[in-house]
C-alpha cells in the first residue's frame, strides 16, 4: 500500500502460513525442483476492500486461509471457516451491503477431487460462519458469489455448471440459468442494475434489468398478473443489426432502445380474455396501446406467455398514416420520440387493471435542453398530423375514384347517362389532379423517385426526417420549408373539400333522380 503518493510502499499482506505450518516454497524435490510457478501455493487469490466500512479488508488464499484486517492492513487475523476443506481455494469475497460485519466467500476444492459447492457467510467479521449451499447440486462446485446492493438477501452464485440465485441470504438456492449456456461462471459483477457474468469459453453475458428481481415478493407470486415498475430508460437510439442467426451464433446482442416493460401472468388466460398494455402520458392521454387481439395489426400485437413476459416500447408516438403501395424518398412516416419525463403504463387482463409510472431520462451526452426537445417533438407531431391528414385525403380520393370507375363501367353504354358520365369524368380528373399534387402517383418501386419528382407529402415528411436527427430544436430553414409545404398541402386539401362538399352531393342528387346512389362517402376520424 502506498503511504506517500505512490513514492514508497509498505506491505499489508497477512502471514500466509500454510495449514501444515510450512512456509511458501516451490514444489518438487532437491533433484526435480519445480520453478515454473504453476504449482505455487499460499498465494492471495481473492481480496476485498469493503465499500461499506473504512479500513476493512478481506483476503482469501488458494490454500484455504481467510484473513481480515480492520485497520487498513496493519494487523491481520485468521478467520478461516472451521468447516472449510483443508487447502480449499477461495475464489471470491464479497462484503454484505446491509451488514458491516457481513461477508460472503466462495471456494473450490475440485483439484482434490472434491466437486461440492462451498459458499460461506459470516455476519460478525468472521467470528462465526454459516455454510449456504442448500439447493445447489453436490457436483456443481462454486467459483463466485455476489450480493446485490439493492435488495437484502438477494445473492447470485456462479458455479462450474451454471448460475444460481437466492432470495433469502443463501438459505435456499434455485437455478438461474435462463438462456445461459451450460458453462463455468468465473466471476460476476453488478452495475447499474445489470448482472454481468464472465464465463469460460462463451464470452460475457448480461442481464440488463434486474428491476423485477427487486420487486418479487409473496404478493407478486400470488397475484393472477403483475406489472413491474420499469427501470428509468434513457432517450437514445438502440437496436440490433444482425445477419442470419445461424451464422452469427457467436455474436452478442445490443441492448434494445426504448423502455422495457416486465409483467407476469400466473397462468395462460383463456382465448376470450384480452391482454392489453397501454402507454400513456402522465395526464392519461393515450400514446399507444397493444393487445393480444390485434392479430390483424402486427404493429399493435402484444405477445405473451404464462410466467414472465417482456415488451419493449421504442418510445415513439404513433406513425403517420400510410396507404398501400406508398413509396417515399429520403423520408418516412415514423412517429416522433417521446421527450424526457414521467409517463404511465397500464396492464389490463380480462378487464382488471394495474398501473404504474415510469420515467424517460435525457441522454447525459446530449447538449440539447429539455425545451429544445419539446420544440422538436411539437414540430414533428405537426408534420406527422399534416402528412396523415393528406394521406387520409388520398385514401378518400381513391375510394371515390374507385366508385366512379364502377359507375362508369355500369352505365357507359347507356346514352341517357351521358351527362352524368361527363360529370363523373370531370370529378375523376379533378380529384386525380389533387392526388397527384399530394403524392407522386407514378411511383411503383423504390427507385422510381429517381425519374419522377417527389410531391408535397414526401417533401414535408423529408423535413421531418432531417429534423428528427439528434435532440435539437428545428432550424429556421426547416421551419420555413415546413410552413411552405403545409400551405401548399392545405391548398390541395381545400380544393378537395370544396369538391367533396359541392360537386359530389350534386352528382349524387342527379344520380338519385335515376334511382341509384353512385358515390358512397366514408368518413374516418383521424387518430393521433
Amino acid at each position: 500500500m502506498s503511504t506517500n503518493g505512490g513514492h514508497s510502499w509498505e506491505t499489508i499482506s497477512p502471514d500466509l502460513t500454510r495449514n501444515d505450518k510450512s512456509k511458501q516454497q516451490t514444489s518438487g524435490g532437491p533433484i526435480t525442483q519445480d520453478n515454473t510457478s504453476v504449482e505455487y501455493y499460499c498465494t492471495i487469490f481473492a481480496a476485498c476492500e469493503s465499500p461499506y466500512e473504512k479500513d476493512l479488508l478481506w483476503t482469501g488464499s488458494d490454500d484455504g486461509l481467510l484473513h481480515i484486517s480492520r485497520d487498513a492492513g496493519k494487523n491481520w487475523a485468521n478467520v478461516t471457516p472451521p468447516s472449510a476443506p483443508q487447502n480449499i481455494m477461495f475464489n471470491s469475497i464479497d462484503a454484505d451491503p446491509f451488514n458491516k460485519g457481513g461477508v460472503y466467500v466462495a471456494g473450490t476444492s475440485y483439484k482434490s477431487g472434491d466437486y461440492k459447492p462451498y459458499l460461506f457467510y459470516s455476519k460478525d467479521y468472521g467470528k462465526t460462519w454459516t455454510k449456504i449451499t442448500n439447493g445447489i447440486p453436490e457436483t456443481h462446485f462454486t467459483r463466485v458469489v455476489r450480493a446485490d446492493p439493492k435488495r437484502a438477501g438477494l445473492l447470485y452464485a456462479g458455479t462450474e455448471t451454471g448460475m444460481y440465485i437466492s432470495f433469502d441470504n443463501g438459505a435456499n438456492w434455485q437455478p438461474f440459468q435462463l438462456n445461459l449456456p451450460i458453462v463455468p461462471i468465473t466471476d460476476l459483477t453488478i452495475k447499474n442494475d445489470n448482472l454481468i457474468a464472465a464465463t469460460q469459453g462463451r464470452s460475457f453475458w448480461m442481464i440488463d434489468d434486474l428491476n423485477p428481481l427487486y420487486q418479487i415478493n409473496a404478493q407478486v407470486a400470488n397475484s393472477d398478473f403483475y406489472l413491474y415498475q420499469p427501470i428509468p430508460s434513457y432517450r437514445m437510439d438502440g437496436g440490433q443489426g444482425r445477419g442470419n442467426s445461424n451464422t452469427n451464433a457467436t455474436e452478442g446482442s445490443n441492448h434494445p432502445g426504448g423502455v422495457t416493460f416486465h409483467y407476469y401472468l400466473k397462468q395462460t388466460p383463456a382465448d376470450s380474455v384480452e391482454v392489453k398494455l397501454s402507454i400513456m402520458e402522465l395526464n392519461g392521454t393515450m400514446i399507444k396501446e397493444y393487445s393480444n387481439k390485434a392479430k390483424e395489426n402486427p404493429d399493435k400485437l402484444l405477445s405473451w406467455k404464462e410466467g414472465g413476459n417482456t415488451f419493449n416500447w421504442n418510445m415513439r408516438y404513433p406513425d403517420a398514416k400510410r396507404f398501400d403501395g406508398m413509396i417515399f424518398w429520403a423520408a418516412g412516416t415514423t412517429g416522433p420520440k417521446a421527450i424526457p419525463g414521467k409517463y404511465r403504463v397500464r396492464l389490463t387482463v380480462g378487464g382488471k387493471t394495474q398501473e404504474t409510472e415510469f420515467e424517460i431520462l435525457k441522454d447525459p451526452r446530449s447538449e440539447a435542453t429539455l425545451e429544445d426537445m419539446r420544440e422538436q417533438f411539437n414540430f414533428l407531431i405537426a408534420i406527422r398530423d399534416k402528412v396523415s391528414e393528406a394521406h387520409q385525403t388520398i385514401l378518400d380520393i381513391r375510394n371515390i375514384r374507385k366508385q366512379l370507375t364502377h359507375f362508369k363501367d355500369l352505365w357507359k353504354e347507356n346514352p341517357a347517362m351521358k351527362p352524368l358520365m361527363e360529370k363523373a369524368n370531370e370529378i375523376d380528373k379533378a380529384i386525380g389532379e389533387i392526388e397527384n399534387e399530394l403524392y407522386q402517383t407514378k411511383n411503383r418501386s423504390g427507385q422510381d423517385p429517381l425519374n419522377y419528382p417527389i410531391k408535397l407529402t414526401n417533401k414535408l415528411a423529408h423535413v421531418g426526417a432531417v429534423s428528427s436527427g439528434g435532440d435539437y430544436k428545428p432550424t429556421k430553414q426547416a421551419t420555413e420549408v415546413k410552413e411552405e409545404m403545409t400551405k401548399k398541402i392545405d391548398q390541395q386539401l381545400g380544393k378537395f373539400r370544396s369538391l367533396r362538399d359541392t360537386q359530389l352531393p350534386e352528382f349524387n342528387r342527379q344520380v338519385r333522380e335515376k334511382g341509384i346512389d353512385a358515390i358512397l362517402l366514408k368518413e374516418e376520424k383521424l387518430k393521433s
